[in-house]
Formats: C-alpha cells, structure tokens, sequence
C-alpha cells in the first residue's frame, strides 16, 4: 500500500517536471511554427508543375535549379530526334510498298523483296511509337521533378537534424555492427 502511494507520487511529481519542460520546449515549437508558416508557400509546387506543364524547363526554372534546364531539354530533344527519323524510315519503307503494290519497280529499295519491306515497316513503326512514349515519359518525368523539387524546399535541413550511418564494435562478441545515428541539437 504504502510502495504504491511512494510510485504514485513520483509519477506525479515527474508529470509534473515533464509537462514544464514540454510547454517550454512547446512555446519554442509555437514560435519556430510561425516563423516556419510566414515562410512557406503552399502553392509553390502546384505552380512549379504547371510552369511546366506550360514549357518544359520552366518550374525547374522557377525552382531556382537551372542546372536542370538543359537535361529536360537534352532528354525531349533525343526522343524527338528519333521520334522523327524513325518517322521519315517508316513513310520511306512504306511508300516503296506501296509504289511496289502498283506495280513499281524502280525505288531506292530494289534490293529487297516485299517481306522486307513490311518488316521494316513494322520496324521502324514500333520504334517511332516508342519514340513518342518516351518522349511523353520525359515530359511527364519532368512535371514530377517539378513538383516534388518544389516541395522538398519547404523542408527544413539543417545541421542541427542529422542522420548517419554508423558503425559500431559490439562489446559481447566483438564484431562490427552497422545502425543508425540520429542526432537533434537544440
């Protein structure tokens, strides 16, 4: 009886230490929340992605990341390079069929016979079309970087929050131990 009035009023008297020191370090979370707010644009990463849905390029710009510019553009420019030679392959191959179909003979592919000429049709048609997926991939691709690039410059990093590997001995049987070290600094 006595043991559970001694463990009753320890707790008591800890919740009572612990409820101090949470509404001071509350009040210092209150004030770093407003500061944090004041500084914070909810709509940047809506804004980000539709900059470039508008122009490729142009949230990465608005971003303030302008390294990126020329990769988005690298990347469409590729996929529409091919895009388009594997197009004008394509409307060689098949225009030479088609001159074949109406009796023909004397095109720039004499050489091949009028299975290759559907093979190579087939060919250079699946090849375009993968050209356009990729290339809408890219464009896709670069409205995500956008977007997510735009929210991760609302988060605070700082030196004060850091997590690393670490490794440690582990005393009782003396081998390497990898864990986590997280470390706050207030």
């Amino acid at each position: 009886m006595i043991k559970s009035i001694y463990i009753s009023l320890f707790l008591l008297l800890l919740g009572n230490n612990l409820s101090f020191s949470q509404t001071e370090l509350g009040k210092d979370l209150v004030a770093l929340d407003t500061i944090s707010k004041s500084q914070i644009n909810p709509l940047a990463p809506a804004k980000a992605a539709f900059y470039s849905a508008v122009l490729p390029g142009l949230g990465q710009a608005y971003n303030k990341k302008y390294w990126k510019i020329p990769i988005v553009y690298g990347a469409m420019g590729t996929s529409i390079y091919f895009y388009i030679s594997n197009n004008k392959k394509y409307h060689q191959y098949r225009d030479a069929y088609k001159s074949r179909l109406e009796g023909y003979t004397g095109d720039e592919f004499s050489y091949l016979d009028d299975s290759r000429l559907i093979a190579a049709q087939k060919f250079y048609q699946r090849n375009r079309d993968l050209s356009m997926l990729i290339t809408g991939l890219f464009y896709i691709l670069n409205i995500v970087d956008a977007n997510v690039d735009a929210h991760l410059m609302q988060f605070n990093v700082n030196e004060k929050l850091t997590v690393k590997p670490d490794i440690y001995r582990n005393d009782f049987t003396s081998r390497q131990n990898l864990g986590i070290s997280v470390t706050l600094k207030l």
